[in-house]
């Protein structure tokens, strides 16, 4: 028991350095992605929103995922997954050259916000975390599915424009993708239907399979208006 353990029963110490976290975590509503949002024009969402998003579509649509998950675990890991772009930035997915520096700057990044904290809690988050970067458990598989499919909406909803500005291909999105299906496929199935065929047969993704993509996957059903 700490020293500093009170008749009222806290711990100022442990509690000091729960609180130095939880202020330093209001960072991430300064983490801008590039994903655009459909309620302000010409505005990107930040990390916060990102998360609160992942994590109502998370309790809303757990019934799709392939396997039995513990949602609350998953609630977890989509609230703290992109907690250590405080320090390391916004890793934008398509820019090759950020990506080939990712895991290290991630990896000093949690070294750091995680030690903020009471060892204890400190590793229990550090472990949501790398349990999702992992995509390994059941839960991790949804939690991804989640963070994937969440931008895919939001750049569709936005007549594609993120796409566009960045010159987007297929193929991109198909790795950026390559786990999707894994933690559901029904999900996967409707995020081909509805966000990326239709863009793709617009322009706002370049087509680099020449059509193949679009003809493997008529079965999806007919266009949405």
């Amino acid at each position: 028991m700490s020293d500093t353990k009170k008749a009222d029963g806290f711990d100022d110490e442990r509690l000091e350095q729960i609180f130095k976290f939880i202020l330093e975590c209001d960072r991430e509503k300064n983490i801008y992605r590039q994903t655009y949002l459909t309620v302000e024009e010409g505005r990107r969402e930040n990390d916060a929103e990102h998360a609160w998003h992942m994590c109502l579509m998370a309790l809303v649509l757990s019934d799709y995922s392939n396997e039995d998950i513990d949602l609350k675990k998953v609630l977890a890991m989509l609230t703290v997954h992109d907690l250590i772009e405080i320090y390391a930035g916004d890793t934008f997915c398509y820019d090759e050259s950020a990506v080939a520096t990712q895991d290290e700057r991630e990896r000093r990044a949690a070294d750091r916000l995680y030690s903020m904290l009471p060892e204890d809690l400190g590793a229990r988050l550090r472990s949501l975390w790398e349990e999702f970067e992992k995509c390994e458990s059941a839960d991790a598989k949804f939690a991804k599915c989640m963070d994937n499919v969440q931008p895919c909406m939001l750049n569709a909803a936005t007549g594609g424009r993120a796409w566009r500005e960045h010159k987007v291909k297929l193929s991109q999105i198909l790795k950026r993708n390559r786990n999707t299906a894994s933690g559901s496929s029904a999900l996967w199935g409707f995020m081909k239907k509805r966000f990326i065929i239709p863009n793709l047969k617009k322009g706002n993704i370049t087509d680099d399979s020449e059509g193949r993509f679009i003809a493997e996957n008529a079965h999806s059903g007919k266009d949405p208006e």
